[in-house]
């Protein structure tokens, strides 16, 4: 069984304030060039659909197109809520469309009942597991010790009874402990959110979403696909893929990786003005078409230069300058991304500063296991 692993679409996202909806409308009707041949039997979409719980119209009128494509070739699609959608409203009309193939994952409730298709090997089990937090687990599951996402993820696992006789794949959002983070993705109070790899165990292959390069975790079957576009320049040296999974019989699972060629590129390009603006540097390139970060090495400011480079370099969307002054003072022009810090370090920083001192160990438990208790009941 040939399946097609997705994630990550963030439809309706904003880079830099630049709408990414041309990006992604292209990038889909290449994914279904790339479904066309390989001809799959059934296509997973990992999770953050949408880049925002309530999506602009224009997000959902293209997520509908998209499934639309999907269900008139016939083909099984399961889709699953990541942390940027509301999982309410990406599973209206699940009863309905999983009539057309395409089967939606429901809030979770502590029950995650097994879609499963049939090829010349078996059935395939196909379980689908929206992104939860040990609150939303632990609803379900009062009489368990539910104290970490690893503890949440490993009771909804054994909740599902898998048969480990039979060939099983998940479909599941999560942060696996080892995988490697990039800039565009959320972080969490204190990094709490790690998920061991052990508790997938029982599949043969799980398809992760959350994370946006590209990567395996542990074994080979336990997979981001990473998103389909680059959404920072952290992401700039990603190389974009669908991944591609054949399921043979139970023990025999391969994986490889379909390239996509965006509509646009995200570069980052490095020099002295005079030199980026001349022709041959920017001539025979995708440059001038291109979201582009540019850091400029002139020791003086260039007068409107982010005016004067968008006359060649028509998507510029960060301009940085990188002299003695700038690495005196560090500083910028354009929308530079501030430090990444997680809100527990915030915290942190502003109780030392008003405090004259660091919190204390058991401070710091509190505070975080406040903000998961606040955040994790407004989801």
């Amino acid at each position: 069984m040939k399946l097609i692993h997705l994630s990550d679409l963030h439809l309706g996202k904003r880079v830099n304030e630049f709408s990414m909806l041309e990006d992604q409308q292209h990038i889909l009707t290449e994914i279904l060039g790339i479904i066309d041949r390989e001809e799959p039997q059934a296509v997973l979409i990992a999770g953050d659909v949408y880049d925002k719980a309530v999506p602009p119209a224009e997000a959902v009128s293209l997520l509908d197109r998209f499934l639309v494509s999907l269900a008139r070739r016939q083909l099984q699609v399961f889709i699953i809520s990541g942390n940027h959608d509301s999982p309410e409203r990406l599973a209206f009309g699940g009863t309905l469309l999983a009539h057309s193939g395409i089967h939606l994952s429901p809030v979770y409730s502590g029950q995650v009942t097994p879609v499963t298709l049939t090829d010349r090997h078996g059935p395939v089990h196909f379980y689908l597991l929206p992104f939860v937090k040990p609150a939303h687990v632990r609803r379900c599951f009062p009489e368990g010790n539910i104290a970490s996402y690893t503890d949440a993820l490993a009771a909804a696992v054994a909740a599902m009874e898998v048969d480990t006789g039979a060939r099983n794949v998940l479909v599941t959002h999560q942060f696996v402990t080892g995988a490697a983070r990039c800039d565009s993705e959320e972080l969490s109070v204190g990094g709490s959110d790690n998920v061991d790899a052990a508790v997938f165990d029982p599949f043969d292959y799980v398809a992760l979403g959350h994370l946006h390069g590209p990567q395996q975790v542990g074994r080979e079957t336990v997979r981001y696909c990473g998103t389909p576009l680059k959404y920072s320049f952290s992401e700039a040296g990603h190389h974009k893929s669908v991944t591609v999974v054949e399921l043979e019989e139970k023990g025999r699972t391969a994986v490889r990786t379909v390239p996509l060629t965006p509509l646009r590129d995200m570069v980052e390009l490095r020099g002295r003005y005079e030199d980026l603006c001349r022709r041959d540097f920017y001539q025979g390139t995708t440059y001038q078409e291109d979201y582009v970060h540019i850091t400029l090495t002139d020791e003086e400011e260039i007068p409107d230069g982010v005016g004067r480079l968008r006359t060649i370099y028509h998507n510029l969307m960060q301009l940085s300058y990188d002299n003695r002054r700038t690495r005196a003072g560090e500083w910028s022009h354009g929308p530079e991304p501030a430090p990444r810090r997680s809100p527990l370090e915030l915290l942190e920083e502003l109780y030392e500063k008003q405090n004259g001192q660091p919190m204390t160990q058991p401070q710091r438990d509190f505070a975080r296991g406040l903000m998961e208790e606040i955040w994790e009941g407004e989801a």
